[in-house]
């Protein structure tokens, strides 16, 4: 049995718009939903770094990760994101996992 893949992206907002990040992942255009493989998200700060937002993607395997994340529909979900974000590239990381259980 395949115990599943999850990616997690963390990331630090150096200026204001770290409000208007999280506000543009609460209205997300959800493109990811329909994407194969994918299982569910989870957007979450740390209350003792509010600046930081982390990124949980769930899905079957790592192949339709990187399958999603290398595609047009991954680029267009970024559409709506602020401009002029800065990102402290110090606390900026992809890491993968493999689930195990809930």
């Amino acid at each position: 049995m395949n115990d599943g893949f999850v990616a997690m992206s963390r990331f630090a907002v150096f200026n204001e718009t770290v409000d208007a990040v999280k506000a543009a992942f609460r209205a997300r255009p959800h493109l990811v939903d329909d994407a194969p493989g994918f299982i569910k998200m989870d957007v979450i700060s740390p209350v003792d770094a509010p600046e930081e937002v982390w990124l949980i993607t769930y899905w079957d395997d790592e192949a339709n990760f990187l399958a999603w994340h290398h595609s047009p529909a991954h680029k267009d979900s970024h559409r709506q994101m602020p401009r002029g974000i800065k990102l402290d590239p110090k606390r900026s990381r992809l890491q993968f996992f493999t689930h195990i259980a809930n």
